[in-house]
């Protein structure tokens, strides 16, 4: 399942980058990085690797091989667990 979240045009107008971010379901890491993407008012593209197979070879793509999340890819930059996962 995909989401995008949208922010109103204030928020949208501090937009620094596309933004991907990849989470499951029960993640606390990821609940974190969900709110320090809101809280930096940006949009991103949430990902539950459990929705279908498609999303979950794009993570393991993005992670190398490594079965962790969250996953944020922001401007090519890819970072996985950043803060635990």
């Amino acid at each position: 399942m995909y989401h995008t979240i949208r922010m109103n045009p204030k928020q949208r107008s501090m937009q620094m980058s596309d933004i991907k971010l990849f989470t499951k379901v029960g993640c606390p890491y990821c609940a974190a990085m969900r709110e320090s993407l809101k809280s930096e008012g940006v949009d991103y593209e949430e990902i539950d690797v459990h929705s279908s197979s498609e999303a979950m070879q794009e993570a393991l793509k993005y992670s190398g091989g490594r079965r962790m999340v969250p996953i944020v890819v922001r401007d090519g930059d890819v970072k996985v667990a950043p803060d635990g996962g």
